[in-house]
Formats: structure tokens, C-alpha cells, sequence
């Protein structure tokens, strides 16, 4: 694809250099407090440092600007990954307070500025995933899970919207792209026990292309140079140097030009998925619950839990 190079005026650009420098270096300090890194670099890109300073020393403030001025730390928010149970409690809270500032930097006007916001997530993904790579770009609307499982190589694209789950592990290589609307998921669901939860590591291998609206389910991987077809649904190993298609996502094709590397098509293949679960344990005093209290068990099977009682 031909793409222009687009630079910002000198000024602008040396105030994002600036800025970007500041936060790195401080988030890089181990004698910062992430939690107030945070907090005060939302402050600013939010332009409400005048207020900020009232309420910390002490004057009166309304109940919504208290709300919103403790609303940019991230100490008094919940994120809905904080409430799995198998999560590593002391790794999660620095990831929770990074991933708060990736989000809410999303809600301020500079994530429209495509210099400054490709740069600044950037940043913020070398101290909020296990690995990043050179030269990655990540457009606006990105969600994950914790971001600590996530690990990406050198000139990854992720585009709008996509949502990278990484409750399990998840592995993207190389010069990957991932285009708006995607979904990559590193964990599943028992069908009949929806709060059993079984995670996985999930893989997309170098070139690879995942396209519009398409989902990757739990523990597949999808091959080298590979693409899956917009909102095609991944339930199986893709091939590397395929073309995946469909619900379930088949194989149609192998690229042009890669036939002589690229097993044929109607070649079967062996299911790798339960090589990629990730176990976990639960303490042996942890409280079960499930908030609905759903009865999840099929017409005629005891309640297992209820007969040991």
C-alpha cells in the first residue's frame, strides 16, 4: 500500500516528544507510584489541573467534580477483569492502573490526533504488555483483559476496535494486521457450566492478517502469512499461507505464490488446541459464587457440591 509520510509542525512536535519522554521516564521509576503517574498525566490531557489542585488542598468541591476528579485514578475504578478469580493479584494492579491510562487517554480529544496517539499507546505498551516489539502501531478503541499476557512482535498494525483477550496468553508475531471490529480470545466457557473457565494460549504467527469483524476462539493458532476473512470465525488451526472464509472459518485457497510451502487444502490436520491450555488452581478456601444463582446443572445430575454438604 502507498501511504504519504506525514509529520506535525515543529512546535507540536516537540511538545508530544516532551510529553512522551515525561510520562515513559516516569512510569520507567521505580520509586514512582504508578497509581499517581497516572493519575496526574490524566489530569492534564483532561485540562483539569486548575480543579485537581483545589480538591487537594482541601477546598470545597461539588459532588460531580469530586467524582470526576477521582475518577482519573485509577485506585477508584473496577474493570471487569478485576473480578476473575484466577487472575495473579500483584501483577493485575500495576496492569490495572496502565490499562486505565490506555483507556481514558481514548476519551480525551488527543486520541483523534493520529501522531500523537499512535505514539503515546506505544509507550504505554512497552510498560503494559509481557513484550512489544519496534515500530507497532495501535489505533483507538483497543480493549484487552490485563494486558500482561499480551505479547506482540515488530511492525504489528491493531486497528480500531479490536478486542484482545488475554485472560489465557496471547501470542501476535511479526509484521501482523488486525483490522477494526476483531476479536482474539485466549479463554472459553463450559457449555453447560458458564462459570467454569478454561484459558488457553492463542497464537497468530508472523504476516499473518486477521480482516474486518473476524474472531479468533480460544487456543487456535493462525498460520504464518495466513489471513482470515472478514467475520469469519476461527474454530481450528489455520494453515499457514491460507485464506480462511466462513463460520467455521475453511480453508478456500492457498496463496498465490505459496503453493510449493503450503500443505494442499483438502490435507487434514491435527487439533492442537488442547496442547495450548493454560491450567490454573484456585486457593483451597476460595468462596465459589456465582452471583445469579443459576442452577447449572442438567434434569437428573445431583448437585455434587450440595451432596457433599
Amino acid at each position: 500500500m502507498t501511504k504519504r509520510h506525514v509529520r506535525l509542525p515543529v512546535e507540536a512536535e516537540e511538545g508530544l516528544q516532551a510529553f512522551l519522554e515525561g510520562v515513559d521516564q516516569r512510569l520507567s521509576d521505580p520509586a514512582e507510584d504508578t497509581c499517581a503517574v497516572v493519575t496526574e498525566t490524566l489530569v492534564d490531557l483532561f485540562g483539569d489541573r486548575d480543579a485537581y489542585d483545589r480538591w487537594q488542598a482541601g477546598e470545597s468541591v461539588s459532588p460531580a467534580e469530586r467524582v470526576r476528579l477521582q475518577g482519573y485514578d485509577p485506585c477508584n475504578a473496577t474493570l471487569e477483569s478485576e473480578y476473575y478469580a484466577e487472575k495473579d493479584e500483584d501483577v493485575f494492579q500495576e496492569s490495572k492502573y496502565l490499562q486505565w491510562l490506555w483507556r481514558q487517554f481514548d476519551a480525551t480529544p488527543m486520541a483523534d490526533n493520529v501522531e500523537f496517539a499512535l505514539r503515546f499507546r506505544r509507550m504505554l505498551a512497552d510498560h503494559l504488555f509481557a513484550d512489544c516489539g519496534d515500530n507497532c502501531r495501535f489505533f483507538k478503541g483497543i480493549s484487552m483483559t490485563y494486558g500482561h499476557n499480551i505479547e506482540v512482535g515488530d511492525n504489528v498494525v491493531v486497528h480500531d476496535d479490536v478486542h484482545l483477550d488475554d485472560r489465557g496468553k496471547l501470542t501476535i508475531g511479526d509484521r501482523v494486521s488486525i483490522s477494526d471490529g476483531v476479536h482474539v480470545y485466549s479463554h472459553d466457557h463450559d457449555i453447560v457450566d458458564q462459570t467454569e473457565v478454561v484459558n488457553y494460549h492463542t497464537v497468530i504467527e508472523d504476516d499473518a492478517r486477521v480482516t474486518y469483524d473476524a474472531v479468533v476462539q480460544a487456543g487456535y493458532e493462525v498460520g504464518e502469512n495466513a489471513v482470515v476473512g472478514s467475520r469469519a470465525v476461527v474454530k481450528d488451526d489455520i494453515p499457514a499461507h491460507h485464506i480462511a472464509v466462513g463460520t467455521p472459518a475453511r480453508s478456500v485457497k492457498v496463496k498465490p505464490g505459496w503453493e510449493s510451502v503450503a500443505r494442499p487444502v483438502e490435507e487434514d490436520h491435527e487439533d492442537r488446541k488442547a496442547e495450548r491450555e493454560i491450567p490454573h488452581e484456585l486457593p483451597d478456601d476460595f468462596e465459589r459464587f456465582d452471583e445469579f444463582q443459576r442452577d447449572l446443572q442438567p434434569p437428573g445430575h445431583a448437585d455434587t457440591d450440595a451432596a457433599d454438604d
